[in-house]
């Protein structure tokens, strides 16, 4: 079983990776889409262009496939960085971070579906709280790179997703309904490490930009 990952460098494509890993699925290569829409209904674009240094570490190969982000045309986009990695790697599955985006979930599907690949879904439904804890439990660094929803501000940029973390995410989901895993598009992450990555990233420089509830943080890595 030779798996593709579609793959931002956030949170849930790199354990969506993982954890294709032990269901004993080949990690075969990683599928990442540059947007130019900062909007992009289907594609994750903070720091996007970091994949590269992430790739690096888990040495595995790359397809970087570029998009103007308009809807539905992007997944035009996208259905050539998966054929690629089919011809070129010889792949049977994709595998997503998809969580709770029926939106992205069931394009993706509809792409596999024309082009005979099994989409897997590794974490699919899964109770927002336990996943944050088998990230922190299974030593994934993820640092927070964006934030968009009320009451977020820039202070949590370049916090951890640790204990401490989680428990701010509980008060916020129960006064504002924030989304616990960011789910909902609250906030966006960035991997530093996790058990893929042969070492741990650093990163060199940052570039903070927003206003009010609306912030991300641009990261250069070393």
């Amino acid at each position: 079983m030779k798996a593709g990952v579609l793959f931002s460098g956030g949170k849930d494509s790199c354990y969506a990776a993982y954890k294709a890993k032990q269901k004993g699925y080949e990690l075969s290569c990683l599928i990442s889409v540059f947007s130019e829409n900062k909007e992009s209904y289907m594609f994750h674009t903070p720091n996007i262009k970091r994949v590269e240094e992430q790739a690096k570490t888990i040495q595995i190969p790359l397809i970087i496939q570029k998009t103007k982000g308009q809807k539905e045309e992007e997944l035009a986009d996208l259905e050539k960085a998966i054929k690629k990695a089919k011809t070129k790697y010889k792949i049977d599955t994709i595998a997503t971070g998809a969580i709770a985006s029926e939106y992205q979930a069931s394009r993706i599907q509809k792409i596999c579906d024309k082009l005979n690949l099994k989409c897997l879904n590794p974490i699919w439904q899964k109770d927002e709280l336990k996943y944050l804890h088998e990230l922190i439990e299974n030593n994934f660094k993820v640092i927070i790179v964006g934030v968009f929803a009320y009451p977020l501000d820039k202070t949590w940029l370049g916090r951890e997703i640790n204990k401490q973390f989680v428990n701010d995410a509980i008060d916020l989901n129960n006064k504002y309904r924030v989304h616990i895993a960011g789910e909902g598009g609250e906030f966006e992450t960035f991997v530093l490490d996790c058990p893929l990555f042969k070492n741990p990233l650093q990163i060199k420089n940052k570039k903070i930009s927003g206003s009010k509830n609306s912030w991300k943080m641009e990261v250069e890595i070393e």
